[in-house]
């Protein structure tokens, strides 16, 4: 298992993001302008990539950003990994909080990694989400 880390979107993470995001819930407009000055992670075993996610700042705040695991891949504890190294970069960074907006079938995994919903429930292209937020 490897976690590289891009300083620009990589065609790995298209994919993985199309797939899951795109293919899987429905989801039209994935891409957008944060893509351009955002932190990409991508998770592979040996070649094959698996795992993605993005962080990147909004004035002082560092967000956390399409998270997905290929479907094959979940539930095997690869998502914690690669949110500890998310973690980490903002981290290296100098950023102390990490702040998401999580869709809401996806919370139980984020309060088991330490995270903390705040705020009211927004929707996204239709999908209920909530911000939650840890501090590192």
């Amino acid at each position: 298992m490897e976690i590289r880390v891009y300083d620009r979107l990589h065609p790995h993470a298209v994919a993985i993001r199309n797939t899951v995001f795109v293919e899987e819930q429905g989801f039209i407009d994935e891409f957008d302008e944060a893509d351009g000055r955002a932190i990409h992670l991508v998770m592979y075993q040996e070649e094959e990539p698996i795992g993605v996610c993005r962080v990147f700042t909004e004035g002082e705040t560092w967000l956390l950003g399409r998270f997905a695991v290929a479907k094959e891949w979940r539930g095997k504890g690869l998502g914690s990994l690669l949110l500890r190294e998310a973690e980490e970069t903002v981290r290296s960074h100098g950023g102390t909080t990490l702040t998401l907006h999580a869709q809401c079938r996806a919370m139980a995994f984020y309060e088991k990694n330490g995270y903390t919903p705040f705020g009211e429930l927004e929707y996204e292209q239709d999908c209920p989400h909530m911000a939650m937020k840890k501090e590192l």
